[in-house]
């Protein structure tokens, strides 16, 4: 009997160990600024703080959203080879009067052709000073959630749409990513000159490369009135200098 306790009390040692283990790891990430909570507004480990939105935010105080810490937005522009954003024409002006960097992007369809895709995207968003570059939104819908389309579909699709923005904007369009579509897609593929968006909830992107990361998806923030309440909140990896580096000083979008 006495060698089952001093077994079952080394057991418990291992399991305090470990959970010490643990609990420092955390720590740790969570100084570092790779741990961040789901309402976590412009967090003090990241410089350079941001948002994006759509029409599911409504109407959209820019102002209020800068006084809130949000310095750069990625806006919803177009879907697809024909729907277009109904708050984007607003949503961009609103957040160059505010001084925020904005950026737009385009939710990718796997059902029609990429040059159309491009041209829709094209038409609606003006080539603007101080911009942000073009974004490709990559993520499934409708009956991709449960089948996604093969690689050589996705390719034929999204590498003439890459190439026209890129011809248009004169930059490489960055591309909007979950772990599903990124490992699917682009991993061991020649697309690592685009720089990544990542989409990963609290934990910081395990992909590589990442230069822009949406942690929260459930975040309420002052200044939209729409049908969606909650916004979605990023940052960027870097310093403000560096974000200025890449992508020029913020006078350019006001």
């Amino acid at each position: 009997m006495k060698r089952f306790f001093r077994g079952v009390g080394r057991l418990l040692l291992v399991f305090l160990a470990l959970d010490a283990l643990l609990l420092t790891g955390l720590g740790v990430l969570r100084w570092q600024g790779l741990l961040l909570l789901p309402h976590e507004a412009a967090p003090d480990q990241w410089e350079v703080f941001g948002v994006d939105v759509s029409a599911y935010q409504g109407t959209v105080d820019w102002q209020r959203l800068a006084e809130q810490g949000v310095e750069f937005a990625f806006i919803k522009a177009t879907e697809g080879s024909a729907l277009r954003d109904r708050q984007f024409v607003a949503n961009w002006q609103g957040a160059a009067d505010a001084g925020v960097r904005a950026g737009a992007y385009h939710f990718l369809s796997y059902d029609s052709p990429g040059e159309t895709q491009a041209e829709n995207f094209i038409c609606q968003v003006p080539l603007t000073p101080g911009m942000l570059p073009p974004v490709v939104d990559m993520e499934f819908y409708g009956p991709y959630l449960e089948t996604p389309p093969d690689r050589e579909q996705v390719r034929a699709v999204l590498d003439p749409l890459l190439d026209a923005l890129e011809a248009h904007y004169g930059v490489k369009p960055i591309l909007y990513v979950t772990y599903r579509s990124y490992y699917r897609y682009l991993a061991g593929e020649d697309y690592g000159a685009y720089p990544i968006w990542c989409s990963s909830p609290i934990v910081f992107p395990l992909v590589p490369g990442w230069q822009f990361w949406q942690y929260s998806h459930s975040a309420r923030l002052q200044g939209y009135q729409g049908r969606e309440a909650c916004i979605d909140l990023n940052i960027f990896r870097g310093s403000r200098a560096q974000f200025q580096r890449l992508y020029g000083p913020a006078e350019g979008v006001r």
